[in-house]
């Protein structure tokens, strides 16, 4: 492969532009939140609470009943972001960061620990309260564009090997998360519409072994495919990366992608939809908390408490201390370009749980109104901390000695032919 086009590969990666997007969306997610807050606390809160709750729409499924904005937000347009979440997946394991064990087992390991220290932390602090330990997955997610964002704003300042672990830690973290909705927050099962979703997903997945390129075919499956999900009982959102992996790729191992690649096309397709539209609405619309009346003894109720704890505490101690582990162990090698001080920082970041966290506590507590405001209230507090110190780590922390070289354009260029 010449110089040139190494050089060019590099420029137009996709990896780039992925950054990039996310970390607009980022920044656009904390200005919808904000406003969601502003709107709550607001002569405007009743008209904002009407329009999500109680507009009724038609009937899809009688476990959901009426389709609300709030439901066709959650079920339906999160359906699309957990897509793009199941093709992030598939292209990073087929074709990308993720492509051998080398490179998965330190993200891998570093997520695991980020899922399962929070939870703990969770049920420690609520264990005199066994109606709450539903929820001890609200803490293990973070929120990818969030925290993109906030390390947008750093500038330099953030090393790229601290970006490229801070979204591969994300997206290993995407997949627990998804495994979790579909295993956990699952109760009633319709057999005849699992079965159906079941012969969907075969045909689309006989589509791909038979080399249908095509997207349309794909597009009216997953269109299908959600509706039979929806009627299952399952999550409908479990649809989107479902269909995500039935999705033709076509590898590209020295550059990012390929025009005739359908999941890369899809993926591009997607990407802004959900960066600048989708997570927006769907912070705007599960964000607003009402303030009114809530002091100390709200605050600091076992539930809120239990969650921004898991968040703050349960990430960075979950996951610094996996990489400082694997690194002096040997098991992984050391982040390149980045001190041990940066490393706690981005550490910190993964703390940022808000939109898969907010979608998991409106799973955890169906119906409950209280208990979903409280954890609304843990998500928003424990990720407000983990984004304000962690950005204060990274903005002061001293630079790694080597983070100029590892940072270059040629040692990108390297990448990129490897």
């Amino acid at each position: 492969m010449s110089t040139e086009k190494i050089a060019r590969s590099g420029t137009d990666s996709a990896l780039r532009e992925f950054l990039k997007s996310e970390a607009a969306g980022g920044i656009l997610l904390m200005v919808a939140a904000a406003l969601a807050m502003i709107v709550a606390n607001s002569p405007l809160y009743d008209m904002y609470h009407h329009f999500l709750h109680e507009m009724k729409g038609p009937t899809l499924s009688s476990k959901l009943g009426p389709m609300t904005p709030h439901l066709w937000i959650n079920d339906g347009l999160m359906a699309i972001f957990f897509m793009l979440v199941g093709l992030e997946i598939k292209r990073e394991f087929v074709d990308g960061r993720l492509n051998t064990w080398e490179r998965r087992r330190l993200p891998v390991l570093a997520a695991a620990a980020g899922m399962v220290v929070p939870a703990l932390f969770f049920l420690a602090i609520v264990k005199d309260v066994p109606a709450l330990y539903n929820g001890w997955a609200i803490p293990a997610a973070t929120d990818i564009a969030f925290a993109i964002g906030v390390l947008a704003l750093l500038g330099p300042r953030a090393p790229a090997s601290l970006k490229l672990f801070l979204v591969t830690v994300a997206i290993v973290d995407d997949m627990g998360a998804v495994a979790i909705i579909a295993l956990v927050y699952t109760a009633e099962i319709n057999g005849a519409a699992l079965l159906a979703s079941a012969v969907i997903l075969a045909v689309m997945y006989t589509m791909n072994r038979n080399g249908v390129l095509k997207l349309w075919p794909y597009l009216i499956g997953a269109i299908l495919l959600w509706y039979a999900v929806l009627m299952s009982g399952v999550h409908a959102t479990i649809a989107g990366v479902l269909a995500a992996m039935t999705i033709p790729i076509v590898r590209t191992p020295t550059s990012p992608d390929a025009e005739d690649s359908p999941l890369h096309r899809l993926e591009h397709a997607i990407a802004p939809w959900s960066a600048f539209l989708i997570v927006p609405i769907f912070g705007f619309a599960n964000a607003g908390v009402s303030l009114e009346g809530i002091g100390f003894n709200e605050i600091f109720a076992p539930l809120p408490l239990g969650i921004a704890a898991g968040l703050f505490f349960g990430k960075q101690i979950g996951i610094f201390a996996s990489v400082w582990i694997a690194v002096k162990t040997g098991f992984a090698g050391r982040l390149g370009g980045a001190s041990w001080l940066q490393v706690y920082g981005v550490a910190m970041l993964c703390g940022i749980g808000f939109t898969m966290s907010l979608f998991i506590g409106a799973l955890a507590f169906p119906g409950n109104e209280l208990l979903i405001e409280e954890a609304k209230i843990g998500v928003l507090g424990g990720s407000f901390l983990s984004a304000i110190i962690g950005f204060c780590i990274l903005r002061f922390a001293p630079q790694a000695e080597d983070q100029d070289s590892a940072d270059s354009p040629d040692a990108e260029k390297l990448k990129a032919a490897s």
